[in-house]
């Protein structure tokens, strides 16, 4: 280590940088030694100083290197969670929107997540771990939709967030490997076809199932004196329509 990088690490282990920022920053730089390196090779020791910090500090917040490479998911994890504790009109919609932040926080770091998933992809135990990762997300939306809409039947919010969950992924691997359609909108536009497809989009106002509901009949009201005739009533009523439908 050279002496730049000491006085880096004293500079970064005593001013206490956010948390979050400071996993983030960790991880950013083990995944970049991984993928030019490799993940067997590359040491603790190195990582701690790419990121600046003592080999002390980097066990204080992570117990491994395989720890390190998912170690934002963590942060992640905990906003999608913060956005799943509030109360929604529409749960179904809530949950796609908790996706969407998934997938914008790595459109918006694809490099990272390029590296990752190519040192992922050649590491088995790092694939399986991945698993348990992608199965925590899903996790958290089925419980929030379990408990946002208790009268649904339990496979239907658990298959729900299942296929978001699929859903959202497909899309996030074909970002990474270069896809220029796999975008935050075409997420979107599949996440309201999953909703269609299980019945969970709120018809807009004035419609019935998704259809134009029917204009109301209009009424006419007619006045007439109590001596007359049926066939006079009935006359009165003819030349009110035909006068309401002039105006018309």
């Amino acid at each position: 280590m050279t002496s730049g990088t000491g006085s880096t690490t004293r500079r970064l282990d005593s001013t206490g940088p956010d948390p979050a920022q400071f996993r983030v920053h960790v991880v950013t730089q083990a995944i970049r030694l991984f993928s030019e390196f490799g993940y067997e090779s590359t040491t603790v020791e190195q990582i701690a100083a790419a990121a600046g910090v003592s080999r002390r500090t980097f066990f204080r917040q992570f117990r491994s290197k395989e720890d390190v490479i998912f170690a934002d998911h963590e942060s992640l994890l905990e906003q999608v969670a913060e956005h799943l504790s509030q109360e929604y009109d529409d749960p179904w919609a809530a949950a796609c929107e908790g996706a969407k932040l998934v997938f914008g926080h790595f459109r918006d770091r694809r490099e990272l997540a390029v590296w990752r998933y190519r040192v992922v992809q050649r590491v088995p135990a790092l694939r399986e771990r991945e698993l348990v990762t992608t199965y925590r997300y899903e996790r958290l939306f089925t419980d929030f939709l379990r408990a946002a809409v208790p009268g649904e039947k339990p496979v239907r919010t658990v298959s729900f967030a299942a296929a978001m969950t699929a859903t959202h992924n497909f899309l996030l691997r074909a970002m990474i490997r270069g896809d220029d359609t796999a975008t935050a909108d075409r997420l979107e536009q599949e996440l309201l076809e999953l909703r269609r497809t299980y019945g969970v989009v709120p018809a807009p106002e004035g419609t019935t199932n998704g259809k134009t509901a029917p204009a109301p009949p209009e009424v006419a009201v007619v006045t007439y004196a109590a001596h007359l005739t049926p066939a006079e009533i009935a006359e009165q009523v003819r030349l009110q329509l035909e006068g309401a439908r002039q105006h018309h």
